[in-house]
């Protein structure tokens, strides 16, 4: 048990990692092998109440908390990064700002269908030129009559070119003057025409995920799509980033808890000098360290979350447990495969495509070197130290 999780958290942990353990890990060498976005997992995902978790039941969600999410996130991460990023990226970037910023006709409109692990949604902000810099945006929508009309195009999206996508968030430039851009959210179905989507192949990680580059010519969406107001389009995005990077983090949290178990595992039959490795202090040492970088991660995220389902202030937190998780899995990556030695280099191995697929934790969502940027402006900030400092005594309090 943990201070911040209870007996029904801690039961949703279990059910996760059955079904990660039985029916995941069976398909997810094979599927990473074909680069196989696989829509029966997604479907059993669905099945199983992950899609949409933390949306209110009168929008076909469970109802539940966010650290239920994260739990679920970091089991599947435990053992298939690839469908926990289709489970994180669905859930806080898909769904997550049409359920906080969206109209009540929005949400019943656009949440049922995607609560069931039939249908997934992207988020739509990276572009050619526009990556850290979120502003780089160049894709336009023109209000004609009663419709927005939108040219341009976005990569490196997730859950958007699989037959399973219905949709993206999209940010567009509505207005320009003297150079200032007037950046919105709209909402555009995936049968819209004039929208496309190609899949990206050739991934290092991640590679049973859907990953897509989509196109925009002349495609007409209703008015009634706009997500939020006009001229919000960079604090939506931007909000909803928080929420993601929590996920981000789980992903972060569970890849170097399932690369330690599969290295503490290892250590214990593999035998050097006449006994097992696991007797060598050099080996128990790294153990050691892998074991404490975890538990300090796991602390620092599920106190992020908490703050959040709590409402307060929590951007600060969420940089750093994700900035944190990302990199501490990173580590116990490497080390797992330093333990493993030539073993951990073969595709054979858990570990050699946990090694690959932590390397993405760094990049998406904010890369470290952004992350270190946004936690230096909290803390030099007084009026976000005032609220940190609020949110840090009601934490020590419970």
């Amino acid at each position: 048990m943990n201070p911040y999780t209870n007996k029904e958290h801690e039961a949703l942990r279990l059910r996760v990692r059955e079904f990660a353990e039985t029916e995941v890990k069976a398909l997810a060498a094979d599927l990473d092998e074909k680069e196989e976005f696989s829509a029966q997992l997604t479907r059993r995902m669905g099945e199983l109440g992950l899609f949409g978790i933390y949306i209110p039941q009168k929008y076909g969600g469970q109802g539940k908390d966010y650290l239920s999410l994260l739990i679920a996130v970091e089991e599947l991460a435990r053992v298939d990064a690839s469908q926990a990023s289709t489970l994180a990226a669905h859930n806080s970037l898909g769904i997550g700002p049409v359920y906080h910023f969206g109209t009540e006709e929005q949400k019943q409109n656009f949440l049922p269908p995607l609560t069931t692990g039939e249908h997934v949604w992207a988020f739509g902000l990276t572009e050619e030129n526009a990556g850290s810099d979120s502003r780089g945006t160049q894709s336009r929508a023109e209000l004609i009559n009663e419709n927005w009309l939108i040219n341009g195009t976005k990569k490196f999206i997730s859950n958007a070119s699989s037959q399973s996508s219905l949709g993206v968030t999209l940010q567009v430039i509505t207005d320009e003057k003297e150079g200032e851009k007037e950046l919105s959210v709209i909402l555009v179905e995936r049968k819209t025409g004039g929208f496309k989507a190609e899949s990206i192949k050739g991934k290092m990680m991640w590679r049973a995920s859907d990953t897509g580059e989509l196109s925009f010519e002349n495609c007409q969406v209703p008015k009634s799509n706009l997500l939020g107001e006009l001229g919000q389009g960079a604090k939506i995005m931007l909000k909803t980033l928080d929420s993601g990077r929590l996920t981000i983090a789980a992903m972060g949290l569970g890849l170097a808890q399932g690369a330690y178990e599969e290295a503490l595992k290892y250590a214990n039959k593999r035998e050097q000098f006449g006994k097992p490795i696991v007797n060598f202090q050099a080996i128990a040492f790294k153990l050691a360290d892998m074991a404490t970088k975890i538990e300090a991660a796991r602390s620092l995220l599920y106190q992020a979350c908490w703050l959040k389902d709590n409402g307060y202030e929590f951007g600060k937190h969420a940089a750093m447990a994700k900035l944190f998780c990302s990199e501490i899995a990173r580590e116990v990556a490497t080390e797992a495969v330093q333990i493993h030695g030539a073993h951990g280099l073969l595709k054979s191995s858990e570990v050699e495509r946990f090694y690959r697929d932590q390397r993405m934790l760094e990049i998406g969502e904010g890369t470290s070197e952004i992350l270190r940027l946004v936690i230096s402006r909290h803390i030099t900030s007084k009026k976000v130290k005032v609220e940190d400092d609020k949110a840090r005594l009601v934490c020590s309090d419970n």
